[in-house]
């Protein structure tokens, strides 16, 4: 018989890899790998039994996806405003 004492009941957590991958293509390449890398640990963890690694893994990959969101809408923001005052800068002095 197979070692079922280790393996966790019902189903694992939610490994977030769609946000994380969204996040390497939309946002932030750097991050978003550190998100891809911590989502496809989850199932890994989960099928070892380490109940509460799945769960920290999961929160890790979604947590690096946020961040990658964030700093690419802080960088767009700061990129509009840094076009807004050269376009100000030029149509003052013209």
């Amino acid at each position: 018989m197979e070692n079922q004492i280790n393996q966790p009941q019902g189903s694992p957590p939610d490994n977030n890899l769609v946000w994380a991958i969204l996040c390497t293509i939309l946002c932030c390449l750097p991050l978003g790998i550190v998100s891809i890398i911590k989502a496809a640990k989850v199932n890994e963890l989960w099928a070892r039994g380490d109940v509460a690694g799945a769960h920290k893994a999961a929160s890790d990959a979604k947590k690096w996806a946020i961040w990658g969101a964030v700093i690419s809408i802080a960088f767009l923001v700061l990129y509009v405003i840094f076009i807004v005052i050269l376009g100000l800068g030029g149509f003052l002095a013209g």
